[in-house]
């Protein structure tokens, strides 16, 4: 598991998966989310929680599947002190003028955005490397950047920080690697149920009215839409988000 998911989804799908299959044990281990697929594939695990990104995918291997639990599309989150008013929130370009908080290039979520602002056409100007979602949102609420947001993310915290749409679609998928080999067994089958569900109901809640970026949510002034428009660009050159 990754941290983001240790958080919000581990739990309550444990307890799900305790409450209807009290047979059942699960030890777990948190791991950088970029190794999760590894050691589902090296046979360490029996299935990680991780992450897959259309502008960067995982490399696939026919020894692992992935299982699709939600797909989140990205806002951007800003300093609260510096966001628009609610009514004049309209979705804003990756290539605008933004300093960026961003995980290492290297890294699939890194590679990803970095990718959707070359599709954008231009290049992001980072000022922080950080990895850790929590601690690049405590930052952008202290106003020394930007940094992309999903409503799981949201959830490790939003003091500080307000959740403007974004022009482009971006999206990540929070998925279930696991062995081909044990996708059948009742125990794994069990828990990905579990895990499914809480996605799912993660999912809905947001759409709710949490603090979120899909669902009812996205409806209401201000919100994040479920759909959005590539914008186009008058040239192939880059130039640089700043």
């Amino acid at each position: 598991m990754f941290g983001t998911a240790a958080a919000v989804l581990l739990p309550p799908a444990l307890h799900r998966l305790a409450a209807r299959h009290p047979g059942v044990r699960v030890a777990s281990r948190e791991v950088d989310v970029d190794q999760a697929y590894a050691e589902v594939l090296a046979g360490r695990v029996d299935l990680a929680l991780g992450l897959d990104y259309p502008d960067a995918p995982l490399d696939r291997d026919g020894a692992v599947e992935l299982v699709r639990l939600r797909s989140e599309r990205f806002a951007l989150a800003v300093p609260a002190g510096r966001a628009p008013r609610a009514a004049d929130r309209r979705p804003v370009s990756l290539a605008a003028a933004h300093d960026w908080i961003l995980p290492a290039a290297g890294s699939y979520y890194g590679r990803a955005i970095r990718n959707a602002c070359r599709r954008a056409g231009c290049e992001p100007r980072v000022v922080h490397e950080v990895t850790d979602t929590a601690t690049s949102l405590a930052m952008v609420g202290a106003g020394l950047g930007v940094a992309p947001l999903t409503g799981l993310m949201l959830r490790l915290r939003s003091e500080g920080i307000v959740a403007v749409p974004l022009r482009e679609t971006v999206e990540r998928h929070v998925v279930v690697a696991v062995g081909s080999a044990a996708r059948d067994r009742p125990s794994v089958a069990a828990l990905i149920a579990a895990l499914r569900a809480g996605a799912e109901g993660e999912a809905g809640a947001t759409a709710e009215g949490r603090p979120g970026i899909r669902g009812r949510a996205a409806r209401r002034p201000g919100a994040v839409p479920d759909e959005g428009n590539v914008t186009r660009r008058s040239s192939d050159r880059r130039v640089g988000c700043g």
